[in-house]
């Protein structure tokens, strides 16, 4: 795909990937519209079109409700015309064992990580398919393939995404309308929570920067993608736990005290 004039929708825009996405994304010449949730992201979003000349426009939203949904389409709509591509990037990280986590948060985890995705791309794939052109980008996790401690119900929020974009791919085959599905591993972000920043110091887990993160999105809808794992030996470990998931067991299995420490909040 050439990004010069796409039209692109971003959610998670303000974010310590989105940020450097949308950067990208508008160095390429795309049309950007760029969703954000807090007056924050908003105010940090309008700096960075202003400062970085930007084809883009500004829209607040929760993409867990569905009038928020439908008026920053709405918008987009009215500022560029249509849509060529929907990047769901937005997401909810827990770190907690399972049995103490908050109850809350997994419903939140499920709207966020998964049902928003879903519901956008429902919304979108109309337009999509009547120009036969077009690609549902959905930033997954190394964790939507190997099922993490400390992460369950990440996990199964990603793993789900990782399904749906799996399904949805067959689905549009011969359509024109493409589906990618990325999967980074860690990446060095206040979404992160200091837990999981204190396990990446004592070298429990890698980290890559955002900007190494946003240039692989952008190379995979680039050359149409259908499926990015990042980092290194994590992509590795994806391709066993498929086949031989008791070798992951085991390794897990070795650190799971230390981990344990950590998501209870005292290392």
């Amino acid at each position: 795909m050439d990004l010069q004039g796409k039209r692109i929708l971003l959610t998670g825009a303000a974010g310590g990937i989105g940020s450097k996405l949308g950067d990208m994304l508008a160095a390429r010449g795309a049309k950007l519209c760029l969703l954000g949730r807090s007056d924050a992201s908003i105010a940090s979003l309008r700096e960075q079109i202003v400062s970085r000349r930007m084809d883009a426009i500004v829209v607040q939203a929760d993409v867990t409700d569905e009038d928020a949904r439908a008026y920053a389409l709405a918008e987009m709509r009215e500022a560029f015309g249509g849509i060529d591509v929907l990047i769901n990037l937005a997401g909810q990280l827990d770190f907690h064992l399972f049995d103490e986590a908050a109850p809350r948060m997994i419903p939140r985890l499920l709207q966020v990580n998964l049902e928003a995705p879903m519901q956008l791309t429902r919304e979108v794939l109309p337009h999509l398919l009547t120009q036969r052109s077009g690609r549902i980008v959905n930033i997954g996790s190394i964790f939507g393939s190997i099922g993490y401690p400390g992460f369950a119900a990440y996990s199964a929020s990603k793993f789900a995404l990782r399904g749906f974009s799996q399904a949805l791919r067959r689905e549009l085959a011969g359509t024109g309308v493409g589906v990618t599905y990325v999967a980074p591993r860690a990446v060095r972000t206040p979404f992160n929570p200091p837990a999981v920043n204190m396990m990446a110091e004592q070298g429990m887990m890698h980290m890559d920067e955002p900007a190494s993160v946003a240039a692989r999105i952008v190379r995979a809808i680039e050359r149409d993608a259908a499926e990015v794992y990042l980092g290194f030996p994590e992509s590795l470990f994806v391709r066993i736990n498929a086949v031989l998931p008791g070798v992951v067991d085991r390794s897990l299995r070795k650190v799971m005290p230390a981990l344990a420490r950590y998501a209870r909040g005292w290392p």
